[in-house]
């Protein structure tokens, strides 16, 4: 048993910590996160609500994980049987963690890019398009919008994707593109979850 300290602790102490996968082949597996600013990991229940969403379109699914921070929906994906999946990552800190994940479960089927979502989705997707798509940027800092707009923009999605959209909850009238079908809607406290569909 830890014995408790009655000093105070250090400000500056890291505050690192880990996801874990909940389903799948990985199921219980826990993944180093870095402590970056703005990055928020998605929690164990909302990631149930949102697999139980997609328990029909995760298994050979090519994923796109924007704005990727810990990872956390991309690896669930992954360990749930999808195709592939790209992770996209600013932070070099957090993006050096999502390779050292990737290499811990072995993943051939797993690409990390240490760049800028909306600068990534702004090049041609050089044909390569993704049948299911994360969008959960850092809160308050109107990226969910023009992320969404450029993966129409430049055909970065499949004939009939899945586009899951996490943002504030505030953000309850955000205008996505008009040929998005909500499928599905659930507000978590400060957090706003959708899922929609391209048709």
């Amino acid at each position: 048993m830890r014995k408790k300290s009655s000093q105070k602790q250090p400000t500056n102490k890291s505050t690192d910590g880990f996801i874990r996968i909940i389903s799948g082949q990985f199921r219980g597996r826990k993944l180093p996160v870095k402590d970056v600013q703005g990055l928020r990991p998605t929690t164990d229940r909302i990631k149930e609500t949102v697999f139980n969403w997609l328990m029909q379109d995760t298994r050979d699914a090519k994923v796109l994980d924007c704005f990727a921070g810990s990872g956390g929906l991309g690896f669930e994906a992954l360990s749930r049987f999808a195709r592939c999946a790209t992770f996209l990552e600013m932070d070099k800190s957090a993006a050096g963690q999502l390779t050292a994940n990737v290499n811990m479960l072995k993943l051939d089927n797993a690409t990390v890019n240490c760049t800028d979502s909306l600068h990534h989705l702004k090049q041609n997707p050089n044909e390569q398009q993704f049948d299911l798509v994360f969008v959960d940027p850092p809160f308050r800092q109107n990226l969910a919008k023009p992320c969404c707009d450029l993966l129409i923009k430049n055909n970065w999605l499949s004939e009939q994707a899945v586009i899951y959209v996490e943002v504030e909850s505030e953000l309850n009238n955000l205008d996505l593109p008009s040929n998005w079908l909500l499928l599905k809607e659930k507000v978590a406290g400060q957090v706003l979850c959708r899922l929609y569909q391209l048709q």
